[in-house]
């Protein structure tokens, strides 16, 4: 007797258990038995009280039957249901309801062009109601020119709207609401510049500061860790984390900044945040009280600047020289300030490492005046020239500094990750602020970062990084002593990924930076760095993103836009 379909496709299914271990798939077994004869739906009905018996003993498939070994499927809709009222007691017919209800979010802009629109059957099990109303509006839609038919898509939003919005919505949306009666902002948000377009804040092309030399980033060892993290996920990282962040990143932190950074702190001390942005936010908020005077380096970082206004404080600009931030004149404008905030490894923007003895000094001040300390170690991991500069945070023995770090620009700045390390009586206050503020960090790049610490790939990468960032350094110095020694005056340039230059004439650094964007050239103003009514004029250069090859030409289009008139 020849043996029907289902007992054969069954036998097959059995020997390649019993030969290999593995299952293959129905489609697998039909295409090679038959090819594709029969329909694909009746194979569940078919198989599942054969494949049951077979692969019953299959520990993953015994916790239940959401699995691909089982066809018999609930169609999930892949459109999401919009807000669609409609009320049974209304003289309105349902059908009209229905067609008002998707001509208006069409109108007002909540339903884009080519959106996905549900099915009928969808819409009518949300609503509750039959599915002749439906189908009526949609019949209408689709006649008015609403709604068009897509083959392999469904029915979606058309592209050619019968009807044009009469309201311009912001950012360009569409919208029908009407702003009306007061509507003040507070007086702190007021208080801080919008954010413009000027051109230096939109290019990506030579001498933008934030660019870094993201090819030379191994991501495909990125990925693969990140891939790894993804397969092999515990529920325990699915749900709500510390507000101090991951432990094993937080330990992997801590040897690294032990080694490197000559930090004493230990992994409870440390808080991961997503940039060195969120650590000032938080540390201001553990800090500062309303009208604190805070010292701050002019010039300075300007987004700094921004979050110690939005606390409240009073910012004092403080100068800077050779020396890095100038102590002595600090107290001469303010001397019971409540903290500091520096950049003592490599000041923003001018690029200059604080002597030891000025160190030394703010130290003492913090302790004798109760001030805090704010280090923000910026661009630390690229020193080219003498021995590495320990912290500010090692050489404190009253624990008065708040240490920040960030790996934007070690890494890439879109990973959002950055550090504090807290002294340990404050730690309670700053998990009660951060747990107001979002709770905990997120879990997925924490992992892949703590594996790309404790791995070694870090070190490597920074090594590597240092090497390459010097070539560009090496290439831009050279390049401005050729082309530009007699217009442009270099400072500081033994780390980071920017140099300062000032310019030797009279000439607004901001028009020249607008004119030189023309040439798609973005060049970042000194001046707008000064919180003082007396700002030097000169540029921001940054050079990460500029390969050697390519930096003199740049420099040569640099000279072109400070010649021009």
């Amino acid at each position: 007797m020849r043996a029907s379909r289902p007992f054969i496709r069954t036998l097959y299914v059995g020997e390649r258990l019993r030969r290999t271990g593995r299952l293959i798939s129905y489609r697998q077994c039909e295409a090679r038995f038959f090819g594709r004869l029969w329909s694909y739906r009746c194979l569940p009905f078919i198989y599942q009280p054969a494949l049951t018996e077979l692969v019953g003993s299959i520990k993953h498939l015994e916790e239940g039957r959401n699995s691909h070994y089982y066809l018999v499927m609930k169609r999930v809709p892949s459109s999401i249901t919009p807000v669609i009222a409609v009320s049974r007691k209304s003289s309105t017919p349902l059908h009209r309801q229905i067609y008002d209800s998707f001509r208006d979010l069409i109108v007002q802009g909540n339903l884009m062009s080519g959106q996905q629109i549900p099915s009928t059957r969808t819409l009518a099990e949300e609503l509750g109601i039959s599915r002749f109303p439906v189908l009526n509006a949609y019949a209408q839609l689709l006649g008015e020119g609403y709604f068009e038919g897509r083959i392999g898509s469904g029915t979606v939003v058309s592209s050619s709207l019968p009807d044009q919005p009469t309201l311009p919505g912001p950012h360009g949306g569409r919208s029908t609401r009407i702003l009306s009666g007061p509507r003040q902002p507070s007086k702190i948000s007021a208080q801080l510049p919008g954010v413009t377009s000027e051109p230096w804040l939109q290019g990506r092309a030579a001498f933008v500061g934030s660019q870094l030399a993201l090819d030379h980033f191994p991501f495909n060892l990125w990925s693969r860790l990140l891939a790894l993290r993804s397969r092999k996920i515990v529920e325990a990282s699915l749900h709500y984390g510390h507000p101090m962040g991951l432990r094993d990143l937080r330990e992997a932190i801590v040897s690294y900044l032990r080694t490197a950074r000559a930090v004493r702190c230990d992994a409870e001390q440390i808080m991961i945040v997503s940039g060195s942005q969120q650590a000032l936010d938080i540390t201001s908020r553990v800090l500062l009280d309303p009208k604190d005077r805070v010292w701050l380096e002019e010039p300075g970082y300007t987004l700094a600047r921004h979050i110690f206004m939005m606390a409240g404080s009073r910012v004092v600009p403080v100068p800077v020289d050779q020396e890095g931030l100038d102590v002595a004149a600090g107290r001469k404008l303010c001397a019971k300030a409540k903290a500091v905030y520096v950049c003592p490894s490599h000041q923003y923007p001018l690029g200059v490492v604080m002597s030891a003895s000025r160190r030394l000094q703010l130290l003492n001040w913090a302790q004798s005046t109760g001030a805090w300390i704010i280090e923000d170690d910026y661009d630390s991991e690229y020193r080219y020239e003498g021995a590495p500069i320990a912290s500010l945070q090692g050489l404190d023995r009253y624990s008065r500094v708040i240490y920040i770090g960030t790996f934007s620009k070690v890494l890439f700045p879109s990973v959002r990750v950055g550090y504090v390390v807290i002294p340990t009586d404050l730690v309670d206050r700053f998990v009660t602020v951060r747990q107001a503020m979002d709770i905990f960090p997120s879990n997925l790049h924490q992992q892949v970062l703590s594996d790309f610490i404790n791995q070694g790939h870090f070190e490597r990468h920074i090594r590597r990084m240092r090497a390459i960032y010097h070539d560009r350094l090496n290439a831009l110095v050279g390049s401005l002593r050729k082309d530009l020694a007699g217009t442009l005056k270099m400072l500081a340039s033994g780390a980071g990924l920017h140099i300062t230059v000032m310019l030797k004439e009279q000439a607004s650094d901001v028009a020249i930076s607008r004119r030189a964007a023309l040439q798609n050239l973005w060049l970042w103003p000194l001046s707008i760095c000064y919180l003082g009514s007396a700002p030097r004029q000169g540029f921001i250069l940054g050079f990460g993103g500029i390969p050697v090859d390519e930096m003199p030409r740049a420099v040569r289009r640099l000279r072109a836009a400070l010649q021009e008139k």
